[in-house]
């Protein structure tokens, strides 16, 4: 039996579990069945298709020039398997917007739209399984109805600034909790009343930040759960160099967090780091490491040749289930045809 395959799961629809109930997690599990597909890398799929995002924008710059690319990269990954599909709203920020030259209500309703593009493409999802005869047709599309959540997500203040801090978690003296605090209130405020399923704080570098997060959900009474994801480059702390463990105990003890694991990290480091979560939460984890390859911030390039092939990232799968992991996907540089063979790896592992 696949990881995939629960007989006594609940039956799968296309209606996500409450987001009111304490176990909004444990529910949607069970209904994938033990184990959920996320999806992969979103700004390199735009390029792929045409865009440009050589802005400070980066794809959130899609949400003003080509909504209609981000939806289609949204499609893609479900039909390739994935139940969550994260919003390209990653870099989207008031104040990004307002140094744009946007106003206040443009920029919030700038990122409304993430969530709302993202739930029109499940729509045109489920429409699409609906007409199909079978839950997979011979080009490897999946047309399954199930639960598919939308993770609205917050990207760090790194992300915003655009220069590569988001890798290195450096914000410098002057940083603290109230600030952060502050930068993010309203934009998590317009997402969670967009229309989520959840909130998903990703690439988070440091601390401080997921203290920022975490007493933001309680504060604004955000009425959606959420989940955190840090980053490492040494497989043992956050890129920061601020201890996993304290940065998981945070998560822990938010009741509103409802998952934590690690993102944009390369594959080699995520079974050690899984382990080193597993001993701090007990909330399910979730993993979704980049290809492996190199960024270079200055330049704002990916380094070519430097990350590991979607066979051998998808090799991993399977173990980092068996050590702890609930839900697994992909971050930068990884593509459909790599949740694809996460999905594969998963339903039939004795065939992938």
């Amino acid at each position: 039996m696949g990881l995939l395959d629960n007989t006594n799961a609940t039956s799968s629809t296309s209606t996500p579990p409450s987001s009111s109930s304490s176990s909004f997690m444990s529910d949607f599990l069970a209904k994938s069945g033990g184990v959920a597909v996320i999806d992969g890398g979103l700004a390199t799929e735009l390029e792929r298709l045409g865009a440009d995002l050589n802005d400070p924008l980066w794809s959130a710059k899609c949400l003003l020039t080509s909504p209609h690319l981000i939806r289609s990269v949204h499609l893609d990954y479900l039909e390739a398997g994935a139940d969550v599909i994260i919003t390209a709203s990653y870099q989207a920020t008031i104040q990004g917007f307002k140094a744009k030259g946007f106003s206040q209500e443009e920029s919030e309703s700038l990122l409304k739209r993430s969530v709302e593009i993202a739930r029109e493409a499940r729509e045109i999802y489920y429409e699409r399984c609906s007409n199909s005869s079978s839950d997979w047709t011979g080009d490897g599309k999946v047309f399954k109805q199930r639960p598919i959540l939308v993770a609205a997500s917050v990207g760090s203040y790194g992300a915003y600034l655009a220069d590569g801090s988001e890798y290195s978690g450096d914000y410098g003296d002057a940083m603290n909790v109230e600030f952060l605090k502050d930068f993010h209130r309203r934009r998590i405020q317009v997402l969670a009343n967009a229309g989520p399923d959840l909130i998903a704080f990703e690439t988070v570098p440091n601390g401080v930040e997921a203290q920022a997060f975490a007493q933001l959900l309680e504060e604004e009474h955000i009425h959606i759960p959420a989940w955190i994801s840090f980053n490492s480059k040494d497989g043992v702390n956050v890129v920061s160099g601020d201890s996993l463990a304290e940065c998981g105990a945070i998560a822990e003890s938010c009741k509103k967090i409802v998952a934590v694991g690690i993102n944009c990290t390369p594959p080699r480091f995520i079974h050690d780091l899984i382990l080193s979560i597993k001993k701090v939460t007990t909330k399910p984890i979730l993993i979704y490491p980049n290809s492996g390859e190199s960024y270079d911030p200055d330049q704002k390039i990916w380094v070519q040749n430097t990350g590991v092939s979607d066979e051998d990232f998808v090799s991993y799968v399977c173990t980092w289930c068996e050590v702890g992991a609930s839900l697994v996907g992909g971050c930068c540089r990884t593509t459909p045809n790599t949740i694809r063979g996460i999905y594969r790896a998963l339903r039939f592992p004795a065939s992938s």
